[in-house]
């Protein structure tokens, strides 16, 4: 019987969705001799909402929605346990990609089609909305979203859960996060300034609370107007794939990201492969497209061994050559 590897990589931000880079992966490990389970995953940011969709039997609801710069777009929101839970990814209306290069404005730049997107998936009847976030071009607290779900008349009975990437606090967002949408050193000062007035006037300070910068502050504003749950997004996704047993029934598992760095293990969701599968006894290995990492602090971080690739060909090439390699180990 051919032993058996589990294939769990994240998306390759910009270049391959997840589920793309485990065919590739999946291909070569075969050919390597290996029966793979391929398992895309991820830690609450964009692609959550597919994945999620597809491993709980759910459907998509499509809905038009205001971009960051309030252009009206297609969107969709998922619905699974027969409607019970709903799905929101805020990148769908709120993400870095619904903007080009030339026209970000970390500024001007609303979550306020995250909004609409919630209202929607309230009106359905969901008892619970989990609400995805990650990749966001936004850096306004969730105050586009808040002031669109008050004026639309709030969330019902809904509970909002908020699948959170980072841990880093509101008040830091900006700082942190701010640069790559487009903010310069004078709108990161700004930007603090504009989120510390936020903060004072919601019924709860959500500054200094863990996971509440995500998606520039969204997550510690629906926390603190919502009452929204604030979890690590790469464990909830993990648990809803039944990532546990299938890693229990493999003898390997490979992991993968875009770019590995120090951040990987700390709270994404390549770090909590690691975690689960060292806890399993079972080897993990990574396919990425680029490491940051030398191998030996890849290693001490848990990892047995770094594959790095940038193409489709080169990914299940990476796959194929990993899976020779662990055939061979003692």
């Amino acid at each position: 019987m051919a032993p058996r590897a589990l294939v769990a990589p994240d998306s390759f931000k910009g270049t391959f969705d997840a589920p793309t880079v485990a065919r590739a992966i999946a291909v070569g490990l075969r050919q390597a001799g290996w029966e793979a389970d391929a398992c895309p995953v991820a830690d609450g940011g964009e692609g959550t909402l597919a994945l999620l969709v597809e491993a709980l039997g759910g459907e998509l609801v499509e809905v038009a929605a205001a971009d960051p710069l309030g252009r009206r777009v297609d969107c969709a929101f998922g619905l699974v346990e027969n409607g019970a839970t709903a799905v929101v990814e805020m990148a769908q209306a709120s993400g870095l990609a619904r903007v080009a290069p030339e026209e970000r404005d970390p500024w001007r730049a609303s979550t306020a089609g995250t909004g609409e997107l919630i209202l929607a998936a309230a009106g359905t009847g969901a008892r619970e909305i989990l609400v995805a976030v990650g990749g966001s071009a936004t850096t306004d607290g969730g105050a586009g979203a808040i002031a669109t779900i008050r004026a639309g008349g709030g969330l019902g009975d809904a509970r909002l859960r908020v699948l959170c990437d980072v841990e880093c606090p509101f008040e830091d967002a900006p700082r942190v996060f701010g640069p790559q949408k487009g903010a310069g050193a004078a709108d990161v000062a700004r930007l603090e300034e504009r989120l510390a007035a936020l903060a004072a006037t919601l019924p709860r300070d959500p500054r200094g609370v863990r996971f509440g910068g995500c998606a520039g502050g969204l997550s510690g504003g629906l926390w603190a107007a919502f009452g929204a749950e604030l979890c690590a997004g790469a464990p909830a996704v993990l648990d809803a794939l039944g990532v546990d047993a299938r890693i229990c029934a493999a003898q390997l598992v490979v992991a993968g990201e875009g770019c590995l760095d120090e951040q990987s293990f700390g709270g994404k969701v390549v770090g909590e492969l690691v975690r689960r599968a060292g806890a399993a006894g079972i080897a993990i290995h990574a396919v990425v497209g680029r490491s940051r990492l030398p191998q030996d602090a890849a290693r001490r971080a848990g990892l047995q061994g770094v594959w790095t690739a940038t193409t489709l060909d080169a990914i299940a090439a990476a796959g194929r050559d990993l899976g020779s390699r662990a055939c061979a180990a003692p």
